[in-house]
């Protein structure tokens, strides 16, 4: 343990990258239990808050995966600053949605509004039983008065803050040609 730990103090970029991937895959882990196993399934906006972390698990993997074989600067401060602007992309949506939640501000009509499209009279019973509206204005789950949309703020956040500091350590690495090879 003691290795490990001191490697994450030796190398911050590979710290910042192992951060993303474990907590980001934690928290894909913690979006597919909630809907699979306690059976909450996620609304319009909850899918589209999971994409950013599609994006930055595999990336940090990859990230962290780069800098433990040397891979070059520029490739990490890209890496870094693409897992960044997701993840502030991230946390503007996330807060979009507790606002709709907490009824800040209205939400989109797909998943907030009334049903208005349900088609023909004849078919309209057909459609009745197969339509399944998760609704984005109402909180699903809440603990400590806070909804799955706001621990997506505050993880999102936490996540750029560290693609951030992963940002400041690549750059501060020397250049790839600078570097003495034995």
């Amino acid at each position: 343990m003691n290795g490990f730990l001191g490697l994450l103090r030796k190398d911050p970029v590979i710290s910042a990258a192992a951060v993303v991937f474990v907590v980001g895959l934690a928290t894909i882990g913690g979006f597919f239990f909630f809907e699979y196993v306690l059976g909450y399934p996620p609304c319009p906006l909850c899918l589209d808050q999971r994409k950013a972390f599609y994006a930055a698990v595999p990336l940090a993997a990859l990230l962290w995966l780069g800098a433990s074989f040397g891979a070059s600067r520029k490739v990490l401060l890209l890496g870094f600053a693409v897992i960044g602007l997701l993840m502030l992309w991230n946390t503007g949506l996330s807060a979009f949605h507790a606002g709709v939640e907490y009824k800040f501000w209205p939400g989109p009509s797909d998943c907030s509004g009334a049903l208005n499209s349900l088609g023909t009279a004849g078919g309209m019973l057909d459609r009745l039983q197969s339509i399944r509206v998760v609704r984005c204005d109402e909180a699903a789950w809440t603990f400590l008065g806070i909804s799955l949309a706001g621990y997506d703020v505050l993880v999102s956040l936490f996540l750029a803050v560290v693609a951030g500091l992963g940002f400041k350590a690549a750059r501060e690495r020397p250049p790839e040609d600078s570097i003495s090879r034995d």
